[in-house]
This record gives structure tokens, sequence and C-alpha cells, in this order.
């Protein structure tokens, strides 16, 4: 005869259940973390970003798209529908490491297949350091069409920044073009290339003037004055300050092209955090910022109270043909009725004064506190970049390969083992020992490449970036370049060609840690990285027509330790006729 547990123990037992249950239910709460809902649609919309009706690609009628404010330790989801006619569309967490979750990354044919017209996509990843960010389409030049928006972590609850302030801005920066983005991409794919040229505009937060100026008054251009009540889509976002209070400015760049130099008029700002790490406090004048960077400086407002003044950004590394964008630092005490400044806006440094620029760059130090970088690397690759010909089409190469993104996601194939996806030769990890990189090439010829960079698992990986004369002679381009999925020690800067007798200069002390890193013309950057995080990642310029002409990499590691990957994150190519032909199971 089996015995029956006392209705005290029954009661005990299920009290432990339902304390239980409500644990786990609670458990992020108690952590202080929580779950961040959004519920998204992108499609396009008529907007005057420049005060000039075109067409933008915005998510839930905004351009740019709402903003993400989490906390660290929160787990952001998307759930992201497509309302765009007759494409697919992906977004980047750009910065966000996606440890556990590589195929929330949201690049196509990377980590996802594109989301269809109608269809929807659940992005579910975790935010676990605090830091200025963005997101961004990463299919096709969605980008240059203002599918962008910021992503901002705050600390955990309790804990507390290395710096005080009283208030905080977001200027999310970008440039525009009146040339649709698909136009522009069939024009880079054409034979001969058709440029489409700089930009129109510089946006500040979505917001520029294209056809009349805030700073008329100063400007010897027919440029007329703008006049704004504050309701058009193209009125600047006026700062609005107290004197004598620090404000945290959190700048980020997801410009298609133009590299960028900022200002604030009679105004020094501090630099404190880089690419979501916290560096080596420095005062500046003006900062440069290029393509896919972040940072956060301090601004004191200890200027006189009864001026305002200009807040501004200038082209960088390449001849300007872009007026300047501007937006204004307004005192609240000001008196007077008008809001433009007195005074003209910051004159930027030339354009090609990179002395100014690297100087800017290398005093960029990590905080202590921050992970130091191994001592010792157990492997090596040194990417060349050059500008080539490939049937007459011209490309941006690495290695003398220029990346084609295959119609299966690496991180299904991977994951899968299918071996038919991509190609399955080993990309160069070095170029010829005798390549000049001060002069054009003396073949200009190059080949299409899919190839992967498979790097053992918690090994440490050193990067050369070396950049090259482009197609034209005495012409070298400044590309800054984005890893996913991990942050990298930048441990050096160089002129020339880079030996391995630089290692000398490397810095290993407090070097900073970033995802993105700068190559100025005729030069090499040198990154160091731990390769911990299982999946598949790429590694490209984010000059967004250099990545849609082939200026990029993909490095994996540790695919086999990704667990359970969405369905219908890979429901495309190889592994979506695999899904098929098992009912939907590998």
């Amino acid at each position: 005869m089996g015995l029956r547990p006392s209705s005290s123990s029954s009661s005990r037992a299920f009290l432990l259940i339902i304390w239980w249950c409500c644990l786990i239910q609670y458990s992020d709460m108690a952590l202080g973390s929580k779950t961040r809902h959004f519920k998204w649609e992108v499609e396009y919309k008529y907007w005057s970003p420049d005060c000039v009706e075109h067409v933008v690609m915005g998510i839930n009628g905004q351009f740019p798209g709402p903003t993400i404010r989490a906390r660290a330790g929160d787990t952001v989801h998307v759930e992201l529908t497509n309302k765009l006619p007759t494409e697919g569309v992906v977004i980047h967490w750009h910065g966000i490491r996606q440890q556990g979750t590589p195929w929330a990354d949201g690049t196509a044919s990377i980590s996802q297949c594109v989301t269809n017209p109608g269809e929807t996509f659940l992005y579910r990843f975790k935010v676990d350091k605090a830091g200025t960010y963005f997101y961004h389409g990463h299919y096709g030049m969605q980008r240059s069409a203002g599918l962008y928006g910021s992503l901002i972590v705050d600390v955990a609850e309790g804990d507390k920044e290395p710096f005080h302030y009283d208030g905080e801005f977001n200027l999310l920066l970008s440039d525009w073009w009146h040339q649709s983005a698909h136009e522009q991409e069939l024009g880079l794919s054409s034979k001969p290339m058709r440029w489409p040229g700089e930009p129109q505009s510089l946006l500040m937060n979505g917001r520029g003037q294209y056809n009349c100026t805030l700073a008329a008054h100063f400007t010897n251009s027919s440029s007329t004055q703008c006049k704004f009540s504050g309701t058009e889509q193209c009125a600047p976002e006026i700062l609005r300050v107290k004197p004598k209070k620090t404000y945290r400015l959190r700048l980020a760049s997801t410009t298609a092209l133009a590299s960028l130099n900022l200002a604030i008029g009679n105004h020094k700002m501090v630099v404190v955090e880089a690419d979501g790490n916290y560096v080596q406090p420095f005062e500046v004048e003006d900062m440069d910022i290029y393509s896919g960077e972040s940072y956060s400086v301090l601004l004191t407002t200890g200027q006189d109270p009864s001026q305002n003044y200009w807040v501004s950004i200038s082209v960088r590394g390449r001849k300007p043909q872009t007026p300047q964008g501007l937006t204004i630092l307004h005192y609240l005490h000001h008196p007077k009725t008008s809001l433009i400044p007195t005074r003209p806006p910051p004159v930027a440094p030339l354009w090609n004064n990179y002395t100014h620029s690297k100087l800017f760059t290398t005093k960029i130090l990590a905080l202590m506190g921050t992970p130091q970088p191994p001592t010792t690397t157990h492997r090596r690759i040194a990417l060349l970049n050059t500008q080539n010909y490939i049937d007459g089409y011209t490309k941006w190469a690495i290695n003398n390969l220029s990346l084609v993104l295959p119609s299966t996601p690496y991180l299904g194939a991977l994951k899968y083992s299918i071996n038919n996806a991509f190609d399955g030769e080993k990309p160069p990890e070095k170029f010829p020992i005798d390549y000049d990189v001060m002069n054009p090439a003396m073949n200009q010829n190059s080949s299409y490449g899919r190839g992967v960079y498979m790097l053992d698992f918690n090994s440490t990986v050193d990067v050369i970036l070396q950049n090259a004369n482009a197609l034209a002679e005495n012409t070298s381009e400044i590309h800054p370049w984005h890893l996913h999925g991990h942050d990298f020690w930048v441990l050096g800067y160089g002129e020339g060609r880079f030996s391995d007798q630089k290692e000398n200069i490397f810095n290993l002390r407090n070097p900073p840690f970033r995802n993105t890193a700068v190559i100025f013309p005729y030069g090499w950057t040198a990154l160091r990285f731990v390769a911990d995080n299982p999946g598949a990642w790429a590694f490209h310029c984010h000059i967004e027509p250099h990545l849609h002409m082939g200026m990029g990499v993909v490095f994996a590691e540790g695919v086999h330790l990704v667990g359970k990957v969405p369905h219908e994150a890979l429901t495309c190519g190889l592994t979506g006729k695999m899904f098929m032909g098992g009912n939907g199971k590998p």
C-alpha cells in the first residue's frame, strides 16, 4: 500500500512550486534588469530632411527611427515588420556584441536571411555594456536611404558613470543625397562606375538645410537665410542649456560616406567615451568622427550667457562640396529674440590636414579598469585595402579579393556544415612582400571572393589594416573599419607599409578598446582581439559605397558552440531548402 502525503506536505510542496515560479519570473527584476519590448514597421515615407522633399526609409513613421533606451543587463526585443513593397530588410545593432545571439546581429547573408516584404522578424539580444550606440540597415544601401536610429545603454541600476553631468543631449550624425539609394547602388554597379558624388547636406538627428543656411550673414555664397517656425522637418534641434552646467553630448556617426569634424563655438569639449568604452578624459576644441564611431563628450556652459553659439559639423578627408551642418547651443538666459549667434560658425581644419586628425586619434587611451590586451598573439592577418577592376567594373578589394555575399548566410552554412554554400578556399592572410602601397598597382585587376577567415575559438588575433594607393595616382582614402561581435584594442598607427619591426611601437599598456578604427591614407592600423564570441561576423569598411563594392571580410569562430538559431533567420538559400526537405528541421 503506497503512502499518501499529508495535506501539510502537499501544501508545502505547492507553496514551494509557487515560490520557485515567482523567483524565475522576477529574477530579472531582482537583478535590476528588464526586457524592453518594441514593435516596429519599416516603410518608405515622403520626408524633407534638408528642406527638400524626398523618399526616406522610416520606422513607425519616424525619421530617424525611434531611439532605443535601455540599461546594461537589459534584454531588448524588437518585433520588426517589413512594410517595404518590394525589398527585404535587416537591422544591425552597431556596437552590441550579441554574445549568445549571433543570429540577431542583423547582417544580411552573414548572420541571417533578409526579412521579406510582409514578414516579421523578432530580434532578441542582451545589452551588456553601458555606452552610446546606434542601429542601421545592413542590406544593400539602406543606411543611405535613412534606415538608422540611436541606441543608448545607461549604466545598470545602482551603478555610476566615472564622470558627472547635469543633463544630456544625443546627436546622431549622417549625410544625405537627393539621389535615391537605389540609383546610387545602380551607379556603383555600372560599367563604367557612376559615382554618386558628395552628399548634398549633413544632418544632425535627421535635420539639415540645403536650399538655405542658418548662417547666411556670415557666408559669401548666395544662400538665403533659413526662416523656421520650428515645426518643419528640417528645422534644427536647438540644444537648450543653462549656464554653469555640465552636459553630456552623445555623438554617433552613421554617415554613408563623410568623415566629419565637430566643433562648438567658443566651447571646449572633454572626451570621456569612445564606442561604448570609457577613455582617459582629454580636452579638445574640435574632434573628428568617422562613420561607425560613437563618442561621449562633456560640455561645460561657462561662456557668456547673453550669447548663443554654433554647433557645426564639416567634411573631413574629402574635398568638401557639402555645406556645414549647423545647429545652435542656446543659453536659456539669452535675452535676445533672435537665436542666431552673433559670431560666425567655427572654421574646420583643412579637409586634408591629416596631422590634425592623427593628433586627435592618438590621444584616445583606455581608462584604467578597461580590459587589457593579451601580450602575445596566436595569429596575424594583414589586410591590404585596394581599389581594383573586375571585368571593367570598379571594385574595392581586400588582399585582391572583392567580397560578394552568398545566398546562404554564413552562420547557417557553418552551423549545419553546408560546404558548398561559399568558397571553401581560405582567403589570403597577407599580401605580396613587394607590393608598393605608395603607388598605383602594376596589375589593377582583382577577383571576387566569398571565403571565410576561420579563427580558433578563444585565440588572440592581430589584424593589420594596410592602406594603399587607389586606382588614380596620388590618391589614398580614409577607411573606418568596423568589427561585428567584438571590441578590439587599437595597438597603433603608422605611415607607409607595415613591417614586423613596427611592433615595438605597439601600445600594450592602455590601448583604446573599440569596435571601429580608422586607417589613414597611405598608412596602417594595428588591431588585436580575442575570438571569444561564437558566430560568423562581418569586418568591413563602414563607408557604405565601399562595402557595397566589396570592401569587407568575414570572420568565424566557435560556430559549433552556437545554440539554437531561430528558424526564420535561415529560411533562404541552402539552409531554407534543407529546412523544407526535412519538414522544417535540420
